[in-house]
């Protein structure tokens, strides 16, 4: 399966380059008895429906034309925007998501809880400052990285 997520990755790769898009994720899974090729593309200011239509006409078009077949199974190929609350899963996630709204949420509590929401206003390789709200006042809090469970995108309300 690997062969396959590094295969399609060589051959999206320029289609997004040529359209200024970004791979944010790519996998390919078995679900029930259908396999599935899921691509997850972004660019700034978002992903439209149109450019997903485009990106699975050429990579389709791509595939079909490999030698050999990088997938000999069925499959379904589906490309599509991560979604407005992806999850933060590589550095560069977390690099775009500085000065964006998102939701910690973290092994163990930090001053009794273990979920933020806020800005985040400063990322090194160790921790990252959120600019969050207590109630009504603005407060900051350092959290280092090893003690985050899960990072997304969120809105705002």
């Amino acid at each position: 399966m690997s062969s396959v997520v590094e295969t399609v990755t060589d051959l999206v790769t320029p289609i997004l380059q040529d359209h200024d898009f970004y791979l944010y994720d790519l996998e390919f899974v078995k679900e029930g008895k259908s396999w599935y090729l899921r691509v997850y593309i972004d660019k700034d200011g978002g992903i439209t429906l149109e450019d997903c239509a485009i990106v699975s006409d050429e990579l389709s078009e791509a595939l079909d034309n490999v030698e050999p077949d990088p997938i000999p199974q069925a499959y379904f190929l589906e490309v599509s925007s991560p979604g407005a609350e992806r999850p933060l899963k590589k550095e560069e996630d977390y690099q775009r998501a500085i000065d964006h709204y998102i939701h910690i949420s973290l092994y163990q509590q930090i001053n009794g809880q273990k979920v933020y929401e806020g800005t985040l206003t400063q990322l090194s390789e160790k921790e990252i400052t959120l600019d969050y709200l207590d109630k009504t006042r603005h407060r900051q809090i350092t959290i280092d990285r090893k003690k985050i469970a899960q990072a997304r995108l969120a809105i705002k309300f």
